[in-house]
């Protein structure tokens, strides 16, 4: 009866051992699936971060290629305005000086046709002097006419020699002390339209 106990109490024995083994083993099967939903997990998170990371990427590319088209269109637009103000600009000055050429002209044609008069009437009449005080009254308007549209005669006649102002042809002597260095004979006057020099006065100097 002993040794059937003890057979009993060793088949539970062999029995507890090997539920205990399939215990171990169901653990083991429980922490290798757990392991391997980890790293699948993580894998996962790993893919959808990359993807997510993919897709931010794509975007600030395409948000940057837009800016860049913006940014280009503009300069495009700037350049056309500026290329189109620039003729613009240069077509307003040309009509300007075409105006401003027209004007002049037109002034001068009555002078014109007062010296056409005075030719004519220098064929046909004898007396000097009338002919004189012709020529005279369509000089001062000649003169007149200048002076309208801003320009002045350079003074040159006993002055001072001024490089400024005048050109030296030639010297000579000096008709007295206080005119040496000075002009002496204005061979052909000097202009200036609105202060600026148009023309140098020719002058001779006294030495």
């Amino acid at each position: 009866m002993f040794r059937k106990m003890n057979k009993k109490k060793s088949t539970e024995e062999n029995t507890i051992e090997e539920v205990s083994s399939s215990n171990n083993q169901e653990n083991e099967l429980i922490e290798e699936a757990n392991s391997q939903s980890e790293t699948e997990y993580a894998d996962n998170n790993e893919v959808t971060n990359e993807q997510s990371s993919e897709k931010s990427t794509k975007s600030e590319l395409e948000e940057m290629s837009e800016k860049l088209s913006a940014m280009q269109d503009k300069h495009i637009r700037l350049i056309a305005e500026f290329d189109n103000y620039k003729k613009r600009t240069f077509k307003e000055k040309t009509d300007l000086i075409k105006s401003a050429g027209e004007s002049i002209l037109v002034g001068i044609l009555p002078i014109v046709d007062d010296f056409e008069r005075a030719m004519q009437a220098m064929q046909t009449s004898d007396d000097i002097a009338i002919t004189k005080e012709g020529t005279l009254l369509i000089y001062n308007k000649m003169k007149a006419f200048l002076t309208q549209n801003g320009v002045k005669e350079i003074e040159a006649k006993d002055k001072p020699f001024d490089t400024d102002l005048h050109e030296a042809i030639t010297k000579f002597p000096a008709p007295s002390d206080d005119m040496k260095g000075k002009v002496v004979e204005v061979v052909e006057k000097g202009y200036l339209l609105n202060e600026k020099i148009i023309r140098y006065s020719k002058v001779v100097i006294g030495e």
